[in-house]
């Protein structure tokens, strides 16, 4: 069973757990999430250790079994992203539920936590499982079925920004066109301050 046919299937519908429940929530998934992550990045440093193997090693026996090796490596990596995809469009659904559920409460009006129905729980679910739907696209899908209102809307543009921001900064690490990380760090610090700023 995933987190979402748990959600879905409990007696208790997600629009009506409480702020401390969707923050348990949101924690353990923040936790498998992490731990998702940690497995990528040793992933990553083996296959990086394998490739420099390869690369000093000249019987073609030893150089095929590495090879072999970096391949199921990757094979694995790839379904650990998968995953991580997964997890993560869980964690930013479950953020935002207790987002709206603080607003509401707030509110003491109800808020739009109502309005989820169990068919956009459903919508929602699909959209989780599908790998090819990535976190963006997901995060577009999701504000349109909470109906965020627009200054949430503008908010959360503004994060994407930002966090795009960022990913240009480690994309021009990786090419070479920043040659020092620390410089690469304050451009990003600061690209991400500016939108913030901006945002206010």
């Amino acid at each position: 069973m995933t987190f979402f046919d748990y959600l879905i299937k409990r007696k208790k519908s997600v629009s009506e757990m409480s702020r401390s429940e969707l923050r348990r929530q949101e924690l353990l998934l923040e936790k498998d999430r992490k731990q998702m992550l940690d497995k990528v990045l040793k992933l990553a440093k083996d296959k990086q250790g394998l490739f420099e193997r390869g690369a000093k090693e000249k019987t073609p026996e030893a150089r095929q079994m590495l090879a072999q090796e970096f391949e199921l490596r990757t094979t694995e990596q790839l379904m650990l992203q998968r995953q991580l995809n997964i997890r993560t469009k869980e964690l930013l659904t479950v953020s935002r539920l207790r987002m709206l559920r603080e607003n509401a409460d707030r509110m003491k009006g109800g808020g739009k936590l109502g309005l989820i129905s169990a068919k956009d729980m459903m919508r929602l679910g699909k959209l989780i499982e599908a790998d090819s739907v990535k976190v963006e696209m997901y995060q577009e899908r999701l504000d349109e079925v909470l109906a965020l209102g627009r200054e949430a809307d503008e908010h959360a543009a503004t994060n994407n920004e930002a966090g795009r921001a960022v990913m240009d900064i480690w994309e021009k690490l990786d090419r070479g066109e920043i040659a020092d990380a620390n410089e690469g760090f304050d451009e990003a610090d600061r690209r991400v301050r500016e939108r913030q700023q901006a945002a206010e």
